[in-house]
């Protein structure tokens, strides 16, 4: 059995917004790809909420609803950027040759 700190945090949440874990060795498996891909799409897709942020502030009479769809997304994309951040850094602590 995989001990807790050896467990790899998934890019997504399970039920009731709790962690999911995938506990395996072979970084080419088929849950492993699907994670990698997963965490890639999401970390585009926080660039592309960045860039939208930085030109919706750059204008002066930025509508607020518009400000207020942003921020919500930009939230969630803040949440999902942090897990795979989280899981980066626990995967390096235990296998620091990967990266």
């Amino acid at each position: 059995m995989t001990a807790q700190d050896e467990l790899r945090l998934l890019p997504w949440a399970g039920p009731e917004g709790k962690p999911c874990y995938l506990s395996t060795d072979d970084r080419d498996g088929f849950m492993s790809r699907l994670a990698d891909n997963i965490e890639s799409i999401q970390l585009g897709s926080a660039a592309e909420l960045l860039d939208q942020a930085t030109e919706s502030l750059a204008e002066e009479q930025a509508n607020p609803e518009v400000l207020r769809l942003l921020a919500n997304e930009l939230a969630g994309a803040l949440r999902d950027v942090h897990r795979v951040a989280t899981s980066r850094g626990r995967l390096l602590e235990i296998h620091p040759h990967l990266f």
